[in-house]
């Protein structure tokens, strides 16, 4: 077989249907519906010569729910449970996304109390996602440790997050105008024990993981993403922040009361898997100092804000922005006057990040494209909604 030089790459290969069959030097390989790096039934076809992939090309729709086309059907209370299955490991973010937008729509107000509390469980939520993506993706590299010691902490925010909500993962704890129930009184006392856990678990780690010569070595040069690239596919949260751009929705377009807390967003200017890596790593910090801010100044209130128990917002339309753990999370509601949603579109980060894959594959090596998809962070039924 001759030797494989990416460089000799022309033209926009991303889009290019595969042809059936090998040829000579050319194989086709389908990776996946079932491989264990695509987390779900995501689907990619491979061209490759020997090792080295020549274009890739992810095939979605394995789990496709018609969540939209289900908004169409029910009121907008009966919708709400759908956000917790759009990504079920951020469920809190598409919540507060969908009822956001119904709050515009309908010009209902939320009381103070209801904010501290959805900021707190959105950031315990965004803690809980990261921890399942770094276990998940050292044991796509290999390395099978790392994942209990994740799941160990985050049995803690299950826990807590079950205690409030009554569930441990598909989240359905907003309501239009605030949550459904009240935190119970150990609530402030449970979140500043765990995060003073998670900061002491933190270093190790560090040392266990993240300066690994092992783990560097799969991450550090690989998948990279210049700006331009992220910025053409619209990819955002980690991925973009990884790529040296500290563009975050809690900060760009403030929702919520996170404009009263002081936080940074961390980013890195590499833009390789290594680089997307450290921003969840410093997100894990980040999220403890919001969430101790917000249970340190928890006020007293109502938890909810009068809303009609037969939701009908006036004809119009109105979206939602929220820094969700995988990007921005956009919800667009449409409204023709009647008791259901006329048009809901669910903008998912999941998917313009994986789109980035198609170039960042380019001349990688078969074994770095499971490293590039893991520092993509994918939850394929938030891609296939």
């Amino acid at each position: 077989m001759h030797a494989f030089d990416p460089n000799t790459l022309t033209g926009d290969l991303s889009s290019a249907r595969f042809e059936p069959g090998p040829t000579e030097d050319r194989l086709i390989l389908s990776m996946g519906p079932q491989h264990p790096s695509t987390h779900g039934v995501l689907r990619i076809m491979l061209e490759l010569d020997g090792e080295y992939i020549l274009r890739a090309e992810p095939i979605l729709g394995y789990v496709h729910r018609m969540h939209e086309w289900m908004a169409e059907q029910k009121t907008y209370f009966q919708f709400m449970p759908n956000m917790g299955r759009v990504d079920y490991l951020n469920a809190m973010g598409w919540n507060w996304a969908y009822a956001g937008a119904v709050e515009r729509l309908a010009g209902i107000e939320v009381p103070e109390r209801a904010e501290y509390i959805r900021v707190v469980v959105a950031e315990l939520n965004r803690i809980s996602s990261h921890l399942v993506w770094w276990g998940a993706y050292l044991l796509d590299l290999g390395a099978f440790t790392p994942i209990m010691y994740a799941f160990d902490d985050r049995e803690t925010i299950l826990d807590i997050l079950q205690d409030v909500t009554g569930s441990r993962l598909t989240y359905s704890y907003f309501t239009f105008g605030g949550v459904y129930a009240d935190v119970p009184a150990d609530f402030a006392t449970r979140c500043l024990a765990f995060t003073k856990r998670m900061r002491e678990r933190l270093p190790m780690y560090r040392d266990l993981v993240t300066d690994n010569v092992i783990l560097r070595g799969r991450c550090e040069g690989i998948g990279e993403m210049d700006v331009d690239l992220a910025r053409r596919y619209g990819a955002t949260g980690p991925v973009l922040r990884g790529s040296g751009v500290a563009s975050d929705t809690r900060r760009a377009e403030p929702y919520g009361v996170y404009n009263r807390f002081d936080f940074r967003i961390p980013s890195y200017p590499q833009g390789d898997a290594m680089a997307r890596y450290m921003v969840r790593m410093d997100e894990l910090e980040t999220s403890c100092e919001i969430i101790e801010q917000a249970v340190s100044s928890l006020p007293e209130g109502p938890i909810a804000g009068k809303a009609p128990k037969t939701l009908k917002p006036p004809k119009g339309e109105a979206c939602y922005p929220v820094e969700g753990a995988r990007g921005k999370i956009l919800v667009h509601v449409r409204s023709d006057g009647g008791p259901k949603p006329y048009r809901v579109k669910l903008r998912a980060p999941s998917f313009s990040n994986l789109s980035t894959f198609c170039e960042l594959a380019r001349g990688t090596l078969l074994a770095d494209a499971v490293s590039i998809l893991g520092s993509l962070d994918l939850v394929i039924p938030e891609i296939d909604r």
